[in-house]
């Protein structure tokens, strides 16, 4: 992070920046009114809030307001100027958005912006509103606007897990982060699911089916913690910006945060526990830090093992690791960072040291407790290897490969030679008491570019030419003048310490370099990863990054019943041998490695270590390769134990989105069977009720009744037979469009033929409307199935007879645009609310309007649409322009006439 190394006693630039743009007057202000959910009153607040400004002299205007029919909602809106909204067509209807143009010309001081998730029209300028609201803060207006918590990107997969539905439409984390303002809107679970129940927030159909699924109790918990808990980390960060930017000395104890420190002491994980449990306490979120100080580049390999698996135990326990460098005291820059963050608690182990090495190198413990201020420092003991801790290594490492390079011995004693050089022929010019720097020059390049072997061998070259050359005698290794004794010594000893610090440097930044190209390398795999969308892209893109980066054979094992399989494999791999299969299920079983290398069946080929994250173990990478001994050394084992905590968490997020995808289908089943039951109930149970009791009335009473009266029973018969049938027709066709067997049998058909013969079968559905007909003259004949379209007008027809009153007409028009036909069957009833002009086309979805409730199954119109996009048309739905109603359009092609072609017999 960008504050690590920052002094706490100056102001943070970044800090300082954000402040600057928060006064940037040029650009406009921006307020979101956040909500847990649908109906807490964001939209009621937004508009209090809008009509206090406006009494109080602001400019205020409405660019657009979602009132969701609600009363009181729209009885706020009077008196506000509001800007006529544009018409998008799409799919043969108008959608209306916001006036983005307008609202800038207008150029308001504040203008009022519903729903930020909001999709715009396709054709729009921007595909979002959210990014309409960026380019108005961008011509200086300032905006509120509200948000739904479900609708941020960051949560959407959490949302989605607690509510097993998926948000499509979301706004990026950054909109929220450079928001001026968040409000939240808050309301009780108890009081919004009253709200829904009373019909303030949906219509009644729809507030109980989201009453079953969405608003529930336990779900609206969930949310509204994520709404709170949201707004507090944005809080929070306000205070540590202010904090940062005005150089206030923390922490501040607005909040509780927990800091563990992690070192070589072996009792460091159960200072990562016990710093768990502090921060669970306090509801406060936790760091393990690690200082890597000036001693950190001589801790052996076990030590960088144990503090590297320490630091992997505390992201799997919630917190956050991180490792800085340390220049200066240890203590110094625990206190530096912990200041930073406005960290309230550090955890540090109780130290164990002999009071002359705390003597000679002083104690962090003593020194955090010194200059903590009003830090509140815990000092530990802890316990080396509690269950669930950091444990040893149980795996063999090869030696890192370093061997005696003569090249840099040679370069040494060249390096030594060419300062002699100098030094001797810059003698008469310099004079003698200046060679030895040439000597010590050359001493530092080698120590610089070879280490510390090499320049300790140009030391000794040095300091033997030093005085062969230029200590009297000359030319002799005997040194007579005592003085000269001397500085002989004292230049040996510069000489060493200069090829120290220098080798030091080397060190430090071979280290820095390698942690650089492994830092690229994780990033790139990242990237990879989050890429991926299947399970076995995952496992593909782990073994081939696995593979390249140590340079070994992977198999990646995944559990398959009680036993692991071999899921994916760099070179593939699809099967092991019967070692292998035994060290792999043992490491799956008991969460520790083994195999190859390994104190548990070393004798198989490849080593196999587990894949875990917070949940437990996933499954087992196995490795093998060509060289004797162990595979891999210390540092490529660190890397491997990065590389496959990251594996096993894009494994882990596939398969959540997999099982919430499963559980999505099986919650759309389930609500498809209670929908097909409740129908089935109903349009069974009602016509079958009216043939029984007219069948029995004749059966009964048949001497007795009248012909009038018989016929009568008679046609009531035939009336609700035939609408039963439809009721059955209707299931089949939508059983084989969900099968796919729909298979259109296309010629060429007369329209004006089918659409006789779809009004005849409709006559006694449409007897209570006027029909009118409008067919174009020039109608070209199309390539239809006769049988399925003309079920597709039957359905339509009849959907229009249910939703139209009776004695209204019932228009049914087609005609040529171009290279397509458009048919139209109108209606003169209450038309389609806007949120229903896609959904009326979904299974088993029925409009409800007032009182009156259809009979219906809800399936022709799905039907109708399936049949057209069969035969290669389009259907949609919308509003009639010149008068109330509803309008279904059935689009189809021409055909372009083959020669000999004609129309069908």
């Amino acid at each position: 992070m960008s504050e690590q190394g920052r002094d706490p006693l100056r102001p943070s630039p970044d800090a300082l920046l954000q402040a600057a743009r928060r006064e940037d007057r040029a650009r406009g202000r921006l307020k979101i009114f956040l909500g847990a959910a649908p109906g807490v009153g964001k939209t009621y607040e937004m508009l209090t809030i809008g009509r206090a400004r406006l009494r109080a002299g602001t400019d205020v205007v409405v660019g657009v307001v979602e009132t969701h029919g609600r009363p009181e909602t729209e009885a706020l809106l009077d008196g506000f100027e509001q800007i006529p909204r544009r018409s998008a067509p799409y799919h043969g209807t108008l959608l209306h958005e916001m006036d983005l143009d307008a609202l800038i010309a207008r150029r308001p001081a504040l203008a009022l912006v519903d729903e930020l998730a909001h999709t715009n029209a396709p054709g729009s300028r921007h595909p979002k509103r959210y990014q309409d609201v960026e380019e108005l803060l961008d011509a200086g207006i300032d905006v509120h606007t509200t948000l739904n918590i479900q609708h941020v990107e960051s949560l959407n997969d959490v949302v989605a897990q607690i509510t097993r539905i998926r948000v499509r439409e979301t706004v990026p984390d950054s909109v929220l982060d450079r928001a001026d303002d968040i409000e939240v809107v808050d309301l009780n679970p108890d009081d919004l699911i009253q709200r829904l129940r009373e019909g303030k927030v949906y219509l009644p159909e729809s507030a109980e089916r989201a009453l079953r699924h969405y608003f529930s109790r336990g779900n609206l918990t969930a949310l509204r913690e994520l709404a709170l808990r949201r707004t507090a980390d944005r809080v929070d960060d306000e205070l540590l910006g202010h904090m940062r930017a005005n150089a206030v000395a923390g922490p501040w104890g607005a909040g509780e945060r927990v800091l563990v420190c992690v070192g070589e002491d072996p009792r460091a994980p159960g200072l990562v526990r016990y710093a768990k449990r502090l921060a669970d306490r306090l509801h406060a979120p936790w760091t393990a830090l690690s200082v890597e100080g000036a001693r950190a580049v001589h801790r052996s390999e076990p030590v960088r093992d144990r503090i590297a698996e320490t630091l992997r135990l505390a992201d799997r326990l919630g917190g956050d690791a991180v490792t800085l460098p340390g220049g200066r005291r240890i203590a110094e820059d625990i206190l530096a960072y912990a200041r930073s963050a406005n960290v309230n608690h550090i955890v540090v182990g109780k130290a164990e040291r002999a009071w002359l090495f705390e003597l000679v190198n002083g104690s962090v413990v003593h020194d955090l407790v010194r200059r903590s201020g009003t830090i509140s420092v815990h000092v530990v003991a802890g316990e080396p290897l509690a269950p669930g801790g950091a444990p040893e290594k149980a795996v063999a490492t090869a030696a890192p490969r370093a061997r005696i390079d003569a090249r840099a011995y040679a370069l040494a004693l060249l390096a030594t030679a060419v300062g002699l050089g100098l030094a001797l022929a810059l003698q008469p010019a310099l004079g003698v008491e200046n060679a030895d720097l040439f000597l010590l020059t050359a001493v530092v390049a080698v120590a610089v570019r070879a280490g510390l072997g090499p320049s300790l061998a140009a030391v000794v070259a040095a300091s033997l030419a030093y005085n062969f050359f230029f200590l009297p005698p000359v030319y002799t290794f005997t040194i007579a003048d005592p003085t000269n004794v001397a500085a002989f010594l004292l230049f040996t000893l510069v000489a060493v310490l200069v090829s120290n610090l220098g080798a030091h440097a080397r060190r430090t930044a071979v280290i820095a370099q390698g942690r650089a190209r492994a830092t690229e390398r994780l990033y790139g795999f990242s990237r990879t990863l989050s890429a991926c969308a299947t399970l076995d892209d995952v496992l593909w893109a782990t073994s081939a990054h696995v593979a390249a980066m140590l340079r070994v054979r992977v198999v990646v094992l995944l559990p398959d019943g009680g036993a692991v399989t071999v899921r994916a494999g760099y070179p593939p791999e699809d099967r092991l041998d019967g070692a292998d299969r035994a060290a792999a299920q043992w490491a799956f079983d008991n969460d520790r490695p083994a195999g190859r290398g390994a104190d548990t069946l070393p004798g198989a080929r490849r080593l196999f270590l587990p894949m875990r994250t917070g949940r437990g173990t996933l499954g087992v990478i196995g490795l093998d390769s060509d060289r004797a001994g162990p595979i891999l050394t210390p540092e490529e084992r660190r890397l491997l134990d990065a590389l496959a905590d990251m594996g096993a968490l894009a494994i882990e997020r596939v398969r959540l989105v997999e099982d919430l995808d499963r559980a999505e289908r099986a919650a759309e089943t389930d609500r498809l069977r209670q929908a097909l039951l409740t129908s089935i109930s109903h349009d069974l149970r009602t016509p079958l009720s009216s043939v029984l009791g007219a069948a029995s009335t004749l059966r009964d009473l048949d001497a007795a009744l009248a012909p009038e009266a018989k016929a009568d029973l008679v046609a009531t018969i035939v009336e609700e037979a035939e609408r039963l049938n439809r009721f059955i027709v209707n299931l089949l066709d939508m059983t084989r469009l969900e099968a796919g067997a729909v298979a259109p049998n296309l010629a060429l058909q007369d329209v004006s033929e089918i659409v006789g013969t779809a009004l005849s079968r409709t006559e006694a559905v449409l007897a209570g409307h006027r029909v009118a007909l409008d067919l174009a003259p020039d109608l070209p004949p199309l390539r239809l199935d006769p049988v399925l379209f003309e079920q597709v007008l039957v359905n339509l027809l009849d959907n229009a007879a249910k939703y139209a009153p009776d004695g209204s007409a019932v228009l049914l028009r087609a005609r040529r645009l171009g290279t397509q036909v458009r048919i139209e069957v109108m209606d003169e009833g209450d038309g389609l609310p806007e949120e229903d002009v896609e959904r009326v086309f979904d299974k088993f979805y029925r409009v409800r309007k007032g009182d009156r409730v259809r009979a219906g199954t809800g399936l022709g119109l799905s039907i109708a649409r399936g049949f057209v996009e069969a035969m290669g048309g389009t259907v949609t739905a919308g509003n009639r322009r010149d008068r109330a109603g509803a309008v279904f359009a059935v689009t189809l092609p021409v055909p372009k006439r083959a020669a000999g072609e004609g129309l069908a017999a």
